[in-house]
């Protein structure tokens, strides 16, 4: 909970920046144009590519970000509007370290296909090395973006443990709430101070014609809130470095998540503000593994699965479910991860 000074500031700060009228437009998730449009500037670092063209194009609904803004000073009350996310945060860092944490500690003897080589000298580490795997700063070294990162939940988690962060978000008055949260925070505010924690209120599409690249993308329950959910998929996926991690949240359309969700969390026990999700905008793990194959490059991009899951031959990437009881203040949703060939 935010200390009364800081509370002051967090409100300050907090003020909706866009006006609309809530009126979502029906997006088909399997209907959508393959061709992707560009957009601004230039490259801001060394892990920049080559910028784009400028383009006005971007997958925002400018309603959802009205409806976001008007929230976003109670970001970071943890029996708030919001309380839902802090609840989910933790199991976000845990799916995201087993992901990454992993594939950072088998670089230095993993074989051509990316998995650790396994010899008789080493046989007897392995426990060792899977209890150490993932502890401390195990994001050092690498470079992260939080698209829609709200108040800054999970860019604040990802830049403790090591990762030089980048947290965008389309609500102005969410930037404003995230960089005053951190800021209050002493070891954030170096990180701030030193460029390795930034908030910027910009649209993914912007820093990806800008060029710009990330060891790990992640969108947390974001892709039900855009326009055209297939280009705003594009544009992370272009993002991600080569050898990188694209982790996304979501949540499913099926009738549990409608319950869940809709009747019992926004309806019935107001725990989130009644129209905060659209059901027909929700999309189901298959179609999002459906989706990253056909039309993001498939295996020829993207590593197959380490499990069995991959003998899925026209789907790309795991997806894991979260399923919490409302009742008890939390929601229901699904993990997705796919790492980019090298």
């Amino acid at each position: 909970m935010p200390r009364p000074s800081l509370a002051r500031n967090l409100r300050s700060a907090s003020r909706p920046v866009l006006r609309s009228t809530r009126s979502l437009p029906s997006t088909s998730f399997r209907s959508l144009s393959t061709s992707f449009p560009t957009s601004s500037t230039s490259p801001s670092s060394a892990s920049s590519t080559q910028p784009r063209p400028p383009s006005s194009f971007t997958t925002i609904n400018n309603s959802e970000i009205s409806h976001f803004s008007r929230l976003s000073s109670q970001w970071w009350d943890e029996n708030g509007e919001f309380g839902l996310l802090h609840r989910m945060n933790p199991t976000r860092i845990e799916y995201i370290r087993q992901k990454v944490a992993f594939a950072s500690s088998s670089k230095s003897s993993a074989s051509s296909d990316g998995a650790p080589e396994w010899t008789f000298a080493t046989r007897h580490s392995d426990a060792s090395r899977e209890a150490s795997r993932g502890t401390g700063a195990w994001l050092t070294g690498l470079r992260c973006l939080d698209v829609g990162c709200g108040g800054g939940l999970l860019s604040e988690s990802l830049a403790r443990l090591g990762g030089s962060v980048v947290g965008v978000d389309a609500s102005e008055s969410n930037i404003g709430i995230a960089t005053t949260h951190a800021s209050q925070d002493p070891i954030l505010r170096k990180k701030m101070d030193e460029g390795r924690l930034e908030f910027r209120h910009s649209p993914a599409e912007r820093l990806r014609d800008q060029g710009e690249m990330f060891d790990v993308v992640c969108a947390m329950e974001v892709l039900e809130h855009v326009d055209e959910p297939g280009e705003f998929l594009k544009c992370l996926g272009e993002m991600v470095k080569p050898g990188g991690h694209l982790i996304i949240s979501t949540i499913s359309r099926t009738p549990l998540s409608q319950l869940l969700t809709l009747t019992l969390a926004e309806d019935v026990l107001r725990l989130v503000t009644p129209g905060t999700h659209t059901y027909r905008k929700f999309v189901k793990p298959s179609e999002l593994r459906r989706y990253v194959h056909s039309s993001m490059g498939g295996f020829d991009t993207w590593y197959k699965n380490e499990d069995g899951s991959d003998v899925r031959h026209d789907e790309v990437g795991e997806t894991r479910g979260i399923v919490y009881d409302p009742i008890k203040g939390e929601g229901c949703n699904y993990m997705f991860h796919a790492r980019k060939r090298v």
